[in-house]
This record gives structure tokens, sequence and C-alpha cells, in this order.
């Protein structure tokens, strides 16, 4: 069995952060270093004040000694309690300090106290005279040196984590912002615009976000007036091309019967059923189609699409569903996919209902990787000058409109398929207020006024 390796939560690649550890990082950082400086200079000087002082009494308690005098309190020779390492230094001939527990004796006695003590020794006749003083007091300076130190350092640490995250908020709000409106672009509202107030008032400063929010703001009104040129485009040509194409099929209709005419009226149908289209399609673009919701059942639906389009497609019904949805552009969607099995693919062509999901399968060669990976694209031909048109773009974008969703792929055994999954419908109650059972208020379907049937679907 192969162990995952342990993987960080997602919210540790955010900006914050990693801005908090980093300033967690280098406060903690500055703030050992500043105080390991000061408690070093302190204790040095500290230490030093206390072995002069100490010294100083060594020096007085020798001349005591040497003189045949009583020595001092907190003096002796070899006393109990020297260091060990002070009584060798004494022994061999030189003074030392240290700093080592106080010798033992009764607290409030003369030279008795229980604590730290400087230590200070000298040879003496092949022994240690050694004298010693309170250090308690400086070891208490040290201590509360060392507290302070670590306070001050935790609040320094924790109003600048608060400074640096609030500075760095403010710019991840901005870049959230951005992504934002990117993400709205990119699924097709190009109206939408970051306008960073920094942008909007060219006497500040911009800063990096700024100038990226800018950028965006230019980019998506590029974008956007290069689309609509290109709507516009299509729009007009589809419409200029509706005139003469009228005029040339009520001619095509004038020419005695034979093969020539026939052909004829075929080039001239293939030519009207491309205009209507690409109507379709600059409609689809607008994005100002509005949809006639109301409540059908599923199979039916799709049995008669497959009846109106004359094909010998398979209907397989695995369980019946009710859907909540515009019935004409269902039917576009689906009697798209249907033609476009049977016009690229192979037999048996195969359409299956199973709850809200519609599947049309074929044996052909499959999709090409560009589709699977991208979607249909207008009119994109592969090496061997394959395509499919402008069908699977409009039942693409059709399905879109009425909340459906479209999945491609190629079994593995081989051929094409197409998955149409529509929200389902869910019924509150037995009936509708209309006493209609289940009519969604009684709606019934229509047709939309361009004049498009399911008896008309095209897929190139």
């Amino acid at each position: 069995m192969r162990r995952r390796g342990f993987r960080s939560p997602p919210w540790t690649a955010s900006l914050t952060w990693k801005s908090a550890v980093f300033l967690t990082v280098m406060c903690c950082t500055l703030a050992a270093l500043l105080g390991f400086l000061v408690h070093t200079a302190v204790t040095r000087q500290t230490v030093e004040q206390a072995r002069e002082k100490t010294l100083s009494r060594l020096e007085m308690v020798t001349d005591a000694y040497e003189a045949g005098e009583p020595l001092p309190p907190r003096a002796g020779i070899d006393p109990p309690g020297l260091p060990a390492s002070l009584r060798a230094l004494a022994a061999a001939g030189e003074r030392g300090t240290v700093v080592a527990d106080a010798p033992p004796g009764r607290p409030g006695a003369p030279g008795g106290w229980s604590g730290p003590a400087m230590w200070a020794a000298g040879p003496a006749d092949g022994r240690a005279l050694a004298t010693w003083t309170d250090y308690s007091h400086s070891a208490r300076t040290i201590g509360g040196l060392d507290r302070a130190i670590i306070g001050s350092s935790l609040l320094a640490i924790a109003a600048t984590l608060l400074v640096g995250l609030f500075a760095v908020g403010r710019v991840t709000r901005r870049l959230h912002q951005s992504a934002r409106v990117a993400r709205r672009i990119s699924a097709g509202d190009l109206d939408a615009r970051v306008h960073d107030p920094r942008t909007a008032r060219p006497v500040r400063a911009q800063d990096e976000v700024a100038i990226v929010a800018g950028a965006l703001d230019t980019m998506a009104s590029t974008l956007q007036r290069k689309l609509q040129t290109e709507q516009r485009f299509t729009a007009d040509v589809a419409h200029e091309l509706r005139t003469p194409l009228t005029g040339l099929s009520a001619a095509a209709e004038l020419l005695p019967p034979g093969r020539p005419a026939e052909l004829v009226r075929d080039r001239v149908r293939a030519m009207r059923a491309l205009t209507e289209d690409l109507l379709e399609i600059s409609r689809l673009d607008a994005r100002t189609e509005q949809v006639d919701l109301a409540v059908h059942e599923l199979a039916p639906l799709a049995e008669r699409v497959v009846r109106a389009s004359g094909t010998d497609t398979e209907v397989r019904v695995k369980g019946a569903a009710r859907v909540e949805t515009d019935r004409r552009r269902l039917e576009r969607v689906i009697g798209n996919l249907v033609a476009n099995a049977h016009r690229h693919g192979r037999p048996p062509v195969v359409l299956s209902v199973d709850g809200a999901v519609v599947s049309v399968t074929d044996h052909g060669p499959g999709f090409p990787a560009y589709l699977l990976d991208g979607g249909p694209q207008r009119f994109r031909t592969d090496g061997a000058g394959k395509g499919h048109g402008l069908g699977l773009t409009i039942a693409l974008g059709q399905a879109q409109v009425i909340g459906a969703r479209l999945d491609f792929g190629n079994p593995p055994d081989g051929g094409a398929l197409v998955r149409v999954t529509l929200p389902e419908y869910v019924r509150l109650d037995d009936g509708d207020a209309d006493g209609n059972p289940g009519g969604g208020g009684g709606r019934g379907p229509k047709d939309d006024p361009d004049g498009s049937t399911p008896e008309d679907p095209h897929a190139t």
C-alpha cells in the first residue's frame, strides 16, 4: 500500500498566511538577537561590578591575613562551599572569581544567607584565602531584565504582526477583487471591471496591484469592443444574406425538375440553415436570450425530437423524470446532438434517458482531442479536414441558456458520447394551483419567435 505524503492545508498557500509566517519569523529573530545583545551587555556589566567589588574585598581580607588580624565576616581559609575550580586556581598561586552558591549558614546570621554569591580567592601559604559577596540582587536584576526583554519582544511581535496583517490584508483584498473580476470576465460578463480607486484617481501613486487592476480593466474593455464588433459583423452578415437567399430560394423553385435543380435547392437550403445558425450564434453571444420555462416529461420530449429528425436512432428510457426547461431550446440541443452523431459518427446511434440526463452515443471515430480539451469550436477542423461546424457550438450555447451541462467524451469501447444533464424538477405537491397535475402552473411549451422548430435541427 502506497503511503500518501503529508499535504499542507490549502489555506497555508495564501499570501496572508505566508506574510504572517514571514513577519513572525523575522520579528522573533530580530527580538531574539536584540534580547541576546542587551542581555549579554547588561550581564557583563553587572558581573564586572560584582567582581570588582569582591576583588576589592579580597584585597582587604588579604591585608588582614598578612597582618595577623582576625578575618572579617564572609571570609576565611578554605571555607566550606568554596568552588573546586576556584580552590585549584588559588592553590596554583592565582587569583580569580566565580559565581556560585553561598556557603551554608543560618539565614539572618552574620555572613549567612541562601542564594548566589560572587566568590573571590587567592593564595595564602599554600591554601586558598577566599571571600564572597551577596550576588542575589544582581541576579534578580538580570532576571528582571530578561523578563522585560521577553515581554517587550512579545508585545512588539504582536503589534508588528497586526500592523503587517492589516497592510497585507488590504493588498490581498484588492488582489482577490481582481481575481473575481477576471473570473467574471472569463464566464462571459464583459461588463465586469475592478475600478481600483488608485487607477480612478491618477493623482494617487499607483502600486503594483493598481497597475494589474488597471491592465485587467483595459484588457476587458478592449476584449469587449472586439467581441461586440465581431458579434455585430456576424449578425449583419447573416441579416444581409437573408434577402438574396430568399430570392435565390424562390428562383430555385422555378427551375425545371431534374438533378441540377435538386442540387441547387439542396445548396440553398444548406445556406439558409447556415445563415440561421449564424443568427442564433450572434444572439447567444450577445447573451440576450430569454427562456420560456415550463415543466415537461423528458422521455416523451426526447422521443419526439428523434421522430422529427427522421433518423434511425434507438431510444432507451432507463428512468423517467420531469424537468423545468425551455422546450424549444432543449429540443434544439438534443436535435443537434442526434444530427451530429449521424453525420460524423457511425450507427448505431443511441439516445438514452436516465432521470434528468440525456445521452447520445454513436460508434464512429469519436471526438477529436481539441474538442475534449476545450469544447466545441466554430468551424474548427483537424488535420484530416474534419470538423464540427456550428451544430455543437449552438447546442452548448443553448444548454448554457437553460442551465444544462454538456459533457463530451469518448467511451472506452469506441465512438463518441455527449451527456446533457438537466436540473430535475422537484414537485412540492400533487398538483399546481390551477389543478393541473404537475403542470408547472399551467404553462405550456411555446415556440420562440425566431421560427426554429425541432423539425429543423442543424448539426454541422
